[in-house]
């Protein structure tokens, strides 16, 4: 068996491949030697890796030494991805003097061979001797020294992205060269580095008339290879990205027009300032997008201190209405890629509002509702600024502090709560899409249990359902009657091979006025779906429909009007389709029998009663006339001869008005709405409407 594993050996004939290859190769050489496992003359045993295990295999690496060792456990790697974070650890610094309210402009430049430059106008890194190491700067200690910083404290930094004194040192270490201009006290020092080793002390120049500290570096292609570079647009979204975390920053970026080749349409200057912050960003990414909502769910609050944590959260939020939305989110102006207790705060605060806003209004629905349905289609800009933020791992792609989550959900429920409170249009278009989200995903989740249980299971039919015999569905009827007892007149009156009888109990479930939940709750509209075999809405499947012809059989009636009235608002909303390829009809039971002296005719309602008795019958004799209280009651000889024998029978084809035209499939949709919807006031204003139209009413 072959094996890529660099750990494969043979033992025994057999191919051995996993961690465990080395133990038991080295244990098979043991036993080849000596079966007792003790080496000979002492000797250290054949394939134990030669030589003994001392002190003096232990090696201690100083300095920036395990930077340039293990690079991945700094920056995340060598490659070009990882060589990008290196810009970000020193414009994190700056950003960090930026926030700290000690500067307000910062320069990005990014120049040919991979040379960056950074530079602000804050109060520049110390460059007096260090208490510590009084032979060397502060700027040399900072630059090559591990955990040397002065983010350890909140004396300097109340908030800050670097938190763990290895940015700067660490980019110095993986750099070939490195050179940094501190501007302090009107004086500018100078001192150059190579992959993290002084090219000499520090060197005060000569007198500025300005401040702040500039990193100039060049990655070092031993670490990177010569093949990766920096890409502007790359360089430049990072830029931008800081300038829209933070209003009170400008930044200017700038880079050689050589570096910009092709289709590459990043800009070689420009200054990026966002007096909106967020609301700026999002605006310019949905710009000429469609959205659900006009307005941006922003602001900015400051945290309330507990647990040991305290400061900003700024927050933007937007619902297109393609539903494509992303969730950002920053501490301290760092990018958490990987989300972290942060995000879980402001998902529980949008939930928790948008469902407490709900109940207030009354508002049905919202029990299936979850955390997804309510930012999953949303764009988000989540930006936090935190003491000492706890993230996992040096390159910060997730915040781990457990404080925030509480504090995020408590700013943004607040402010979510009177956001929606202040727009009574916005919030309930939020909570009807929510609930829409809900139900739909509920819909497919059962589906999909649905489908693998089919799978696994023959073909599951109503028990109350008479099937006919005839397996393929050509020439079959299906008879819908209500109640047992016409369905056993139905089921003695059939024809077995093309005929099947589904009794319903009485009226079934309004779909129209009903919720998802309630319809797959209604026992007897699951029969009716599982009779017919070929699903609902976008998963109707013509191919699968047990019967050609599918007839609603009611009593002549008003109840049974109304029994009708309900299967086709049912067929309507589920399966249109049946409707319009043809398959529904109304069967047409008469109302009344006649027969005189051994002639019989039957009558479908009084009108047609008067008219027989004028016409065909004459006066010689009396004339028995017998109403049928329902089909149960006819007995199956005249239901067969009435109503089921496609010989004498008379059927009502349904169709939808407006086949062709869309203005009368609208009006139709419109009436169906009207008075078979959820809203009583429509129905009324139906009737008083069409009230007078109306000549005899059977009450």
């Amino acid at each position: 068996m072959p094996c890529n594993d660099p750990t494969y050996f043979t033992l025994h004939s057999q191919s051995v491949c996993g961690p465990f290859s080395p133990i038991m190769a080295h244990m098979a050489d043991l036993f080849q030697q000596n079966p007792k496992g003790k080496s000979s003359k002492g000797k250290a045993p054949k394939g134990s890796g030669g030589g003994e295990y001392t002190a003096k295999d232990i090696e201690v690496l100083e300095g920036l030494e395990p930077v340039r060792r293990r690079p991945g456990m700094y920056i995340g790697g060598s490659d070009e991805t990882a060589m990008h974070h290196l810009i970000s650890e020193i414009l994190d610094n700056a950003m960090d003097e930026a926030v700290a309210g000690h500067a307000s402009t910062i320069e990005v430049h990014l120049g040919e061979d991979n040379e960056v430059t950074i530079r602000d106008n804050g109060r520049g890194m110390p460059v007096d001797p260090h208490p510590k190491f009084p032979k060397k700067s502060a700027l040399e200690v900072i630059m090559t020294t591990l955990h040397a910083g002065g983010k350890f404290s909140d004396k300097v930094y109340q908030t800050s992205g670097g938190l763990h004194g290895v940015g700067a040192s660490v980019v110095n270490a993986l750099s070939s060269e490195l050179t940094v201009e501190v501007a302090r006290d009107k004086t500018l020092y100078t001192q150059k580095f190579s992959r993290g080793i002084p090219q000499g002390k520090l060197v005060k120049g000569g007198a500025v008339n300005r401040r702040g500290t500039t990193v100039i570096f060049t990655p070092d292609t031993q670490i990177f290879g010569d093949k990766a570079h920096f890409r502007p647009a790359n360089v430049y979204r990072m830029v931008r990205s800081k300038a829209y975390l933070f209003e009170g920053v400008k930044v200017r970026w700038s880079c050689d027009k050589s570096l910009l080749r092709g289709d590459d349409k990043t800009p070689a200057e420009e200054e990026l300032h966002f007096v909106n912050g967020l609301t700026d960003y999002l605006s310019h990414v949905l710009a000429g997008r469609k959205r659900l909502v006009d307005s941006f769910f922003a602001g900015k609050a400051e945290m309330a201190e507990g647990d040991g944590i305290g400061g900003r959260v700024e927050w933007a939020v937007c619902w297109p209405d393609d539903e494509s939305g992303f969730l950002n989110s920053y501490c301290n102006t760092v990018p958490t890629p990987d989300g972290g207790t942060h995000e879980q705060g402001l998902r529980t605060g949008l939930l928790r509002a948008i469902k407490a806003y709900a109940e207030m209004t009354g508002a049905k629905g919202m029990t299936n509702v979850t955390g997804d349905d309510v930012w999953g289609g949303a764009c988000i800009m989540l930006s936090v600024f935190i003491k000492d933020p706890q993230f996992q791992g040096q390159t910060k792609d997730r915040l781990v502090s457990v404080a925030a989550t509480r504090l995020v959900e408590t700013v943004i429920k607040d402010h979510f709560d009177h956001w929606l409170s202040g727009d009574v249009g916005t919030a309930n278009t939020l909570v009807e899409t929510v609930i829409a989200r809900a139900n739909e995903r509920v819909k497919k989740r059962q589906d999909q249990d649905f489908s693998r249980k089919s799978a696994t299971k023959k073909l599951r039919l109503p028990g109350k359902l008479t099937d006919c015999s005839r397996s393929s569905p050509q020439g079959t009827e299906l008879f819908i009657v209500e109640g047992d007892s016409a369905g056993g007149s139905a089921k003695q009156a059939r024809s077995r091979e093309t005929q099947a009888v589904l009794p319903l109990r009485g009226k079934i479930l309004n779909v129209a006025s009903a919720t998802d939940d309630k319809m797959r709750a209604n026992q007897e509209i699951q029969d009716l779906i599982e009779a017919l075999g070929c699903g609902i809405r976008d998963r109707y499947d013509e191919s699968k429909l047990r019967y050609e012809k599918i007839i609603i059989m009611t009593d002549a009636d008003v109840d049974g009007a109304h029994i009708a009235s309900l299967l086709m608002t049912f067929f309507y909303r589920e399966m249109p389709t049946l409707i319009e390829n043809g398959h529904l009809f109304l069967a047409l039971p008469p109302l009344y029998r006649l027969s005189q002296r051994g002639t019989t005719h039957y009558a479908m309602d009084d009108a047609h009663k008067d008219k027989l008795l004028a016409s065909t019958f004459d006066s010689r004799g009396k004339v028995e006339v017998s109403r049928f209280k329902g089909l149960g009651e006819m007995p199956p000889g005249q239901l067969k001869e009435t109503t089921m024998d496609p010989s004498r029978r008379s059927l009502l084809k349904v169709q939808i008005a407006g086949d062709e035209e869309k203005g009368a499939q609208r009006a139709t949709a419109k009436l169906v709405e009207q008075l078979m919807g959820r809203k009583p006031e429509e129905r009324f204003k139906f009737i008083q409407e069409n009230a007078k139209f109306a000549e005899a009413l059977d009450i």
